[in-house]
This record gives structure tokens, sequence and C-alpha cells, in this order.
């Protein structure tokens, strides 16, 4: 008699586990939740380093500097690195800009970019062209250029170098300003003042 009650207990035990399993996998109206595959490479979850270098005075003086956030907005997975980066568009607050000079990132934020238009955020899509170029759509003062890219993938890396001219999105008005903020730190030895047009991007996924 006991061993029966025993195997009784055991049975219902069994069976209140497996039905409580089963309704964990069901949402409240008792439909069953699809589980979404992860991808194996997701640009968000990389390790993903945004550096630029900018030029000062006629000397052309390298000034580097980086944003330190960047937000997918669509896109950014895939089943290789190539994939995930292929279609991935992407934001960047322009208060994240980091140059290790607070006093210089104040005036980059207010008087080049704040003079622009409606460019609190740095806007852009990353398409692959083939197996070392791709094509990044950036917006920026209310224009969308497009910038050729060369990469490298190495090691679950992807490795991204461009230049661009600021100019090509109509900024020499919020060039100038800057230039006329900085005038004395951008005086070389000819007693000229210049900012320079071209900026170098160097990014970084580390998957």
């Amino acid at each position: 008699m006991k061993k029966i009650s025993l195997l009784l207990f055991l049975v219902a035990t069994t069976f209140q586990f497996s039905s409580c399993k089963s309704d964990a996998n069901k949402d409240k109206n008792g439909t069953p939740i699809e589980k979404v595959p992860v991808a194996a490479f997701v640009v968000e979850n990389a390790k993903n380093d945004i550096n630029f270098t900018a030029y000062k005075t006629t000397e052309k003086v390298a000034v580097g500097g980086k944003f330190t956030r960047v937000d997918v907005i669509s896109g950014g997975e895939g089943a290789s690195v190539k994939e995930a980066i292929h279609n991935t568009e992407f934001s960047i607050p322009v208060t994240t800009l980091a140059t290790k000079d607070s006093s210089r990132d104040y005036k980059i934020r207010k008087f080049f970019f704040g003079v622009m238009e409606n460019t609190d955020l740095l806007k852009g899509k990353l398409l692959i062209n083939d197996e070392t170029t791709g094509t990044a759509k950036i917006t920026m003062n209310g224009e969308t250029k497009d910038v050729p890219f060369t990469y490298t993938i190495k090691d679950k890396i992807f490795n991204m170098k461009a230049t661009i001219d600021v100019n090509d999105w109509n900024a020499s008005a919020a060039l100038a300003k800057l230039n006329e903020v900085c005038k004395l730190l951008h005086t070389g030895a000819d007693g000229v003042s210049k900012t320079w047009s071209e900026v170098a991007l160097d990014i970084t996924s580390s998957f």
C-alpha cells in the first residue's frame, strides 16, 4: 500500500513539474513564447572605440579625440563580423566627445556642433561593399553624405578608417566659429590661425 501511495505521489509531482515548466514557456494567454535566437555577433555588445584626429595650425598639428558612446538604432547583428556590421544604423551623442581637455571639449561641442542644424546626434549607417571597402552614410548639420572607408577583420576585431572633410556637410561656418574661439591656440609659428576641415576617423569594434 505504501509503495502504491509513493508511486502515485511521484507521478503527481512529475506531472505538476512538467505542467509548470510548460506554462513558463507561454504568455498569460497560454500562447507559446518563441525564443529569439541570439546572433553570434552583436555590435551593441561589442567594445566600440570611435576615435578621430582633427588638425590645427598651418603645420597641421594633430589633435586626437573620441566619442565614448554609440547607440545602435537598427541592425548590428549577424552570423559573422561582416554581417553584423553591414546595414548597422547608429547614433552618437556629441556630448560624449572627449579629447582629454575639458575646455577644448566644451568649445567643440558648443561652437562647432552647437551651431549646426539638428546635430545633438551624429547619425550614420554602415554598408559593406566588398572584402576591404565600405560606405558610411553620415548625417550631420542636416546633410547626409556618403563616406568611403577601408576596413579589416582580424580575430573578431573590425577596424575601419576614413577621412572626411566637414565642409562637405556645409560646416564651414561652424568651423570658422570654432577657429575664432580657438584663435590663439590654433596659431602656429607663422602667425596664422588655422583649423583644418579634414578629420581622420579610426573606428574599432571588438566582438
